[in-house]
């Protein structure tokens, strides 16, 4: 055993014996996420784009918006796709290279919300049926990391998406071309929020920071959509959930989804 081990096991003691006492190691309640801070348009030669602090996770989002091929069983609907990375220095664990199984999870969890909220409405993204298309692209970059990256970077997906603008193509001879001076808000139907929580021992915490993520016993991410419909759910860790934790943690993503989503849709003031 490792010295490394060792302190993350007297980490993990801690946490649980504070959790025992109804406490958490930054003392924020259960059901409590940590402050959120968006801020919009980040990156100004992006379509869109929205950075994110989670307390102190530090997220990223630009959104490439562009002409594309349809895929070939969806000549008319556009397309979108979300990508994530973390930069080196985020964390001392993150090493250059091919991206490693959780960052490949990450991108997914994040995809799979906004793609089955139906947040972007893909089917007025099309230039011309079966032959062109409009391809909206999230590109996602952890630049600091202390936990719950799955709520940090959909949350600056959505926000980026909300604010992203898109360019008017037409199609002329078979070629796309561009329509100067002309674009519009990206057509979105709902604002997705994801809620991860973290199981340690038989208690279970809302967006759990470093410490407490390397302490899990299991995790849960659930998103809703504006309606408060769950729409993605993705579990992870070597434990489980009982059917009553389950129905607990859907009604806890529920609930504070509504008051993130709230925080989403005051970051766009101004935005628009």
């Amino acid at each position: 055993m490792t010295s490394v081990t060792v302190i993350d096991l007297l980490k993990k003691n801690q946490i649980l014996e504070l959790l025992e006492e109804g406490k958490r190691v930054d003392g924020r309640a259960f059901d409590e996420p940590r402050e959120i801070k968006i801020e919009i348009n980040a990156i100004p030669k992006a379509n869109g784009s929205a950075r994110v602090f989670l307390g102190d996770t530090d997220v990223l989002c630009g959104v490439k918006i562009q002409p594309d091929r349809p895929f070939p069983d969806m000549g008319d609907k556009g397309i979108f796709m979300c990508t994530a990375e973390l930069l080196p220095f985020s964390h001392p664990t993150v090493e250059t290279g091919p991206p490693r199984d959780d960052v490949i999870e990450l991108a997914r969890v994040v995809d799979r919300g906004i793609r089955e909220s139906h947040m972007v409405d893909v089917s007025q993204l099309v230039i011309e049926k079966d032959k062109s298309v409009v391809g909206v692209f999230a590109d996602i970059v952890v630049i600091d990391y202390d936990g719950n990256l799955f709520d940090a970077c959909s949350y600056s997906a959505t926000a980026a998406l909300l604010a992203s603008k898109t360019p008017k193509w037409t199609m002329v001879d078979d070629t796309v071309t561009l329509v100067e001076g002309e674009e519009s808000q990206l057509p979105t139907t709902t604002i997705p929020v994801s809620v991860t929580m973290g199981k340690i021992g038989n208690h279970i915490i809302v967006d759990p920071n470093g410490d407490e993520w390397a302490s899990m016993d299991a995790r849960v991410t659930i998103t809703s959509d504006s309606d408060g419909n769950i729409c993605a759910l993705q579990k992870g860790g070597s434990d489980g959930f009982t059917l009553e934790e389950m129905h607990q943690c859907g009604d806890i993503a529920v609930r504070v989804g509504a008051k993130i989503r709230e925080i989403i849709k005051e970051s766009q003031k101004g935005s628009q």
